[in-house]
């Protein structure tokens, strides 16, 4: 049985990794406005790809992260580790928001984004392993589906929270004001909490305990294996989850829909998949991990290309939020019984730094680049269905990992 904590204990724990999406988020819901300040005299596309590219290249630093700071996690305790991915987390964030514009500061102001982006990613390659580690292990042993999901839950939250934001400040200030200083509010908004999540994760148990005996080895035959399958997994995950979180950007870029309005699918999108991930948590504690992971994949491969498609024929309002609500609902059941399996895969031992690593790669392989590719795709194909036969495609690859991996929930394996 885990230890348990208080509804703040928990908050504190996913805090890090709601900023993250909070941050990543707004990053690219003002993609446009961002790419104006710093990459001027470009067109509009070319700047949209510069800053999405932008965006992207704080993914490459995620692997390092999860290569440094996760096995600490997994030796000095997942406390440690996670207060010190938090501190830098909030530093990188307040950093990349009062970066003055290229116009101050010329070539600077790209580069010191940039810096800030690595530092960003390299925060989050160290966080997920240990966050998760302590999540699973805090959490009663029938209960460890329901505790890892509110990784996601907590990441859609703060989806729709930026979606918020965004759509407040889009209403409430002129295109000018937006490019000119709102997305930095917007990014400092986030920010606030930092203060406040450090000091509670101060106050909570280590779980922790280092065993004696023979220590087993991240290169040993299972481990490489289970790596593998977890990359595909992951990977088929993150591009829809990131293709979902590009739905604003594509709603304006593509669909030619005002910033304002597009804002509505953000909300939408973080409002259904939080719940959804919630759900498939606690159903994957009652049914198992593989029955939810595969049928929520199997689900939102037959409705992403479907979806796409009546929306480039009904490029509304209306229409964009209940495709988001529909493809937001079927992704939640899909990332957080992954996490759970794979977190249970792995020696307690090993991890913090096992799980850190396989998101990392995986993550910084196909997170960064996602948004990237599908407004790549979109312009080169000149097909506006692009971004949903690209989901749809990474989807297959994650349903081969998913039947080559175990059951792993305790219901199913006995355990107790």
């Amino acid at each position: 049985m885990g230890k348990t904590l208080t509804i703040p204990q928990l908050g504190a724990v996913v805090a890090d990794n709601a900023l993250e999406f909070y941050d990543f988020l707004t990053f690219s819901f003002f993609a446009v406005q961002i790419g104006k300040v710093f990459f001027p005299g470009a067109d509009d596309t070319s700047a949209l790809l510069l800053t999405l590219a932008t965006f992207g290249v704080g993914f490459a630093t995620r692997p390092l992260g999860g290569l440094l700071i996760g096995p600490l996690g997994d030796r000095l305790g997942r406390k440690p580790a996670m207060l010190f991915c938090f501190g830098l987390m909030g530093f990188s964030v307040v950093g990349l928001a009062l970066t003055p514009s290229y116009a101050s500061i010329g070539i600077a102001a790209p580069l010191l984004v940039v810096l800030f982006r690595l530092l960003q990613g390299f925060a989050l390659g160290g966080e997920v392993g240990p966050t998760t580690a302590f999540l699973l292990e805090a959490a009663p042993v029938h209960r460890r589906g329901l505790y890892v999901s509110l990784q996601h839950s907590t990441q859609q939250v703060s989806t729709m929270t930026a979606g918020i934001v965004g759509l407040t400040l889009a209403n409430l200030l002129s295109p000018e004001d937006l490019t000119a200083w709102g997305w930095r509010v917007a990014m400092l908004l986030g920010a606030s909490v930092v203060p406040f999540a450090l000091v509670i994760r101060r106050s909570l148990p280590e779980t922790l305990h280092v065993q004696t005996g023979v220590r087993p080895k991240l290169t040993s035959r299972p481990v490489l294996m289970l790596a593998l399958m977890g990359v595909a997994m992951i990977a088929g995950n993150t591009i829809a989850t990131y293709t979902m979180n590009y739905m604003g950007t594509y709603a304006v870029h593509t669909l030619g829909l005002p910033p304002r309005l597009a804002f509505a699918a953000t909300v939408t999108t973080g409002l259904f998949c939080a719940v959804s991930c919630l759900v498939s948590g606690w159903m994957s504690d009652l049914y198992g991990r593989k029955p939810v992971m595969i049928g929520g994949t199997l689900a939102l491969m037959a409705a992403g290309v479907p979806c796409f498609l009546l929306l480039t024929h009904m490029p509304t309002v209306g229409m964009l939020i209940a495709m988001s609500a529909v493809m937001a609902t079927l992704l939640g059941f899909n990332g957080p019984p992954i996490i759970a399996g794979l977190t249970e895969s792995v020696p307690a031992a090993l991890r913090a730094g096992s799980l850190g690593i396989i998101y990392a790669v995986s993550v910084a392989s196909f997170g960064g680049t996602a948004q990237f590719m599908a407004a790549w795709l979109t312009k080169v194909s000149g097909s506006s269905l692009a971004p949903a036969w690209y989901m749809s495609g990474a989807l297959v690859v994650s349903l081969l990992g998913m039947l080559a991996m175990r059951e792993t929930a305790p219901i199913k394996v006995g355990e107790k």
